[in-house]
């Protein structure tokens, strides 16, 4: 029965939010306490949905902190000389963007803080995206599987959790699998490559124009009409884009439409005061603290090397680096109030969206529908298949970690496998290790924080998202399980 509706809240859940009929948060509040009075718990509701945001309460602060660390860090200009990097090698080509893009994430993601890449990837990226009238999807949907393979770190999450699960040491399973996320993070940017291909077909040829700024320095700025296009003329993007491609077109050019529209003609006219806040460059802005530019890089960098060393708490170190950037760049009491109102429609929709992720994780387990499911899909397996348990593990581990939290699958589930592969001669280690292929389609799990996060700032929709990346990141994780497999690491 608890197997049963377990299933079928997940399946309304996703089907609800991808068809658009609820919001995520609606669906993710609203679904779960249905579900849990058709379980026959209505009474324990209150004590489910209190555990799970009990839980859930540190990644929310942590979530809440590191927002308003990064978006101050993004006002007084610390990752400007990085966007400009990232626009010379990107220049006006579609290709080179969401390559760009893949290396970006994958690169902020040796951090092993997912919320933290998509801040940083996101504030570099997007003005770029609108600027070229670019798929901001394609973006979201790169920059989330390229974290999902680097999540892998030790310090990411889901190694110390498999080896703390089945008592094994994290660079035991870590360290052989290199290799075969090598390839998985190769994977990612052969992706990105296509789809940037696909792009550039779309768009054409761009033209990119320079315009000077302050100090002698010059930026390059993109403007918004092609040049050329592969289909001939400069108006609607070519019909051979499909309907799909040109159902989400016409949805972003709305979306981008004040950001755009305007500057075309300002842009062709190479104004440079027009130029710069299209790309979130605007040289004079107000916010601006070049005269501390190296203190924010060096406490940015000493920030990044207590998360990996895990010196404190996450959530205590986003809350003391938020205080201390606010007090030195903003001396003033009315402008640290006049910044932190600037990024709180942030804090608050990702707070929420933790918070009501916190209702569906605390009923699916509260309930005991995620044991159930577990005992029921691992009960299921044909003893034929005990000696192949990794690559069963492997395969599970995409749908599974997708459904579920990384805590509730290598707390709940990979102990279960570990012990159904034992008895067939499978060391646990090899468990271990292809319980982490399912990670490249777990960073766009509606269970993750981090991903509202992602499409919040890149203000897509999260059905949106979920179709567009769901097929290319369960193709990468089968791509690091094969790799696995044929390198012997599995």
């Amino acid at each position: 029965m608890l197997t049963m509706l377990g299933f079928l809240m997940i399946a309304t859940f996703l089907t609800l939010i991808m068809t658009k009929r609820m919001s995520p948060m609606a669906a993710l509040v609203l679904i779960p306490a249905l579900f849990c009075v058709l379980a026959g718990q209505a009474t324990g509701l209150g004590d489910h949905v209190l555990k799970g945001i009990g839980e859930l309460a540190p990644t929310a602060a942590m979530l809440m902190f590191a927002i308003v660390y990064f978006g101050v860090m993004i006002d007084v200009g610390l990752f400007d000389p990085v966007v400009r990097l990232i626009l010379r090698f990107c220049k006006a080509d579609p290709m080179r963007v969401v390559v760009g893009t893949a290396l970006l994430a994958a690169v902020v993601s040796l951090d092993g803080d997912g919320s933290t890449t998509f801040m940083i990837t996101v504030s570099a990226m997007l003005p770029l995206y609108r600027r070229l009238r670019m798929r901001v999807l394609v973006m979201t949907g790169v920059a989330a599987t390229a974290n999902g393979v680097m999540n892998t770190v030790p310090w990411g999450g889901p190694t110390a959790r498999a080896a703390s699960a089945l008592k094994l040491d994290p660079a035991e399973i870590f360290v052989p699998m290199v290799p075969a996320l090598a390839v998985g993070l190769c994977c990612v940017l052969l992706l990105a490559w296509g789809l940037g291909l696909r792009e550039r077909r779309r768009l054409g040829t761009l033209t990119l124009l320079e315009f000077p700024h302050e100090a002698g320095e010059r930026t390059g700025t993109v403007a918004a009409r092609p040049h050329a296009r592969a289909g001939g003329g400069s108006g609607a993007p070519a019909a051979a884009s499909g309907g799909a491609d040109a159902t989400e077109e016409a949805g972003e050019r709305a979306q981008t439409q004040g950001t755009t529209g305007a500057g075309e003609a300002e842009g062709a006219a190479g104004t440079p005061e027009a130029a710069h806040p299209d790309l979130g460059l605007d040289p004079h802005r107000a916010t601006l603290r070049p005269g501390l530019l190296w203190f924010n890089a060096a406490l940015t960098v000493a920030l990044l090397a207590a998360l990996i060393t895990q010196l404190l708490p996450i959530p205590v170190l986003f809350l003391l680096g938020a205080a201390v950037a606010l007090t030195v760049n903003f001396p003033r009491m009315a402008d640290q109030k006049a910044r932190i109102a600037a990024h709180a429609d942030n804090v608050l929709n990702v707070a929420g969206m933790v918070f009501a992720a916190a209702v569906f994780t605390g009923v699916l387990t509260g309930t005991g529908m995620v044991d159930e499911m577990a005992r029921t899909l691992v009960g299921a397996l044909p003893d034929g298949l005990g000696p192949y348990m990794t690559v069963v593990t492997g395969v599970l581990s995409i749908p599974f970690t997708y459904f579920m939290s990384n805590d509730g699958f290598y707390f709940g589930i990979v102990p279960i496998l570990a012990e159904a592969g034992a008895a067939h001669g499978v060391p646990p280690v090899e468990i271990a290790r292809a319980s982490l292929v399912g990670q490249a389609l777990h960073m766009s799990s509606p269970l993750v924080p981090a991903v509202y996060v992602l499409i919040g700032m890149a203000k897509v929709e999260f059905g949106d998202h979920t179709r567009f990346t769901v097929t290319w990141a369960s193709l990468t994780s089968l791509v690091v399980l094969g790799a696995g497999l044929l390198f012997g690491i599995l």
